[in-house]
């Protein structure tokens, strides 16, 4: 699983897969300003939803190499052979996920804060969400990719699955800006909710896939 694990991080890195999410991460930041205007205080207000907006998008692009590759080269089957539960496998998989995704996410944050003119302290209320938010996309995503993985077309519905399901983490995670330890509270708890629940979808999808 060890193995498993840091293959899926430098997946995750390779080929410039973390470059595309923080530069699609940064096109969302960049473009909005110029949409809302100039307005400093209104940009300062919606700036961590915006954020938030931007990182749940940006976790979904590589809804469909989470899985599927692996699915359709047999590894699923070869671990599964081997005893080990597609939960597991699914649980091993959000953490590599999260590793390969979320670091550069919170990194490229601080650059997207500057172009919302957001304070120090609201930056610091971005971050401290991101860090307990972003498990539960990254949990997200995984059991999206397995419930999609084989399907025609799967980046589409991935989104049409994925979206709707990620709606409280972007309501606690941009009203956590404003709410304090209290929103922060809320937030952890939908992320927890998330993590726990994803490996057994993600490997009840993988399991009911290789049959």
């Amino acid at each position: 699983m060890i193995v498993l694990f840091w293959r899926d991080v430098r997946r995750g890195y390779a080929g410039g897969g973390a470059t595309l999410v923080v530069a699609f991460f940064l096109l969302v930041a960049v473009l909005f300003p110029f949409a809302i205007g100039p307005d400093a205080t209104l940009l300062a207000r919606v700036g961590g939803g915006v954020i938030w907006a931007a990182a749940l998008l940006a976790a979904l692009l590589p809804v469909e190499r989470l899985v599927q590759p692996d699915m359709a080269t047999g590894v699923l089957d070869q671990l599964a052979v081997r005893g080990i539960s597609p939960a597991m496998v699914a649980a091993v998989k959000i953490a590599a996920h999260w590793c390969a995704f979320a670091p550069p996410l919170m990194v490229a944050a601080v650059v997207a804060a500057g172009l919302l003119d957001l304070s120090a302290q609201r930056l610091l209320m971005v971050e401290v969400g991101l860090l307990l938010g972003t498990p539960g996309l990254a949990a997200l995503a995984v059991a999206t990719g397995a419930l999609v993985a084989g399907l025609r077309g799967a980046g589409a519905v991935a989104g049409l699955v994925m979206l709707p399901l990620a709606v409280p983490l972007l309501i606690f995670g941009a009203g956590a800006i404003e709410g304090g330890a209290s929103g922060l509270k809320l937030l952890a708890a939908v992320s927890l909710v998330l993590v726990v629940g994803a490996p057994i979808i993600a490997g009840a999808a993988i399991r009911v896939g290789a049959e």
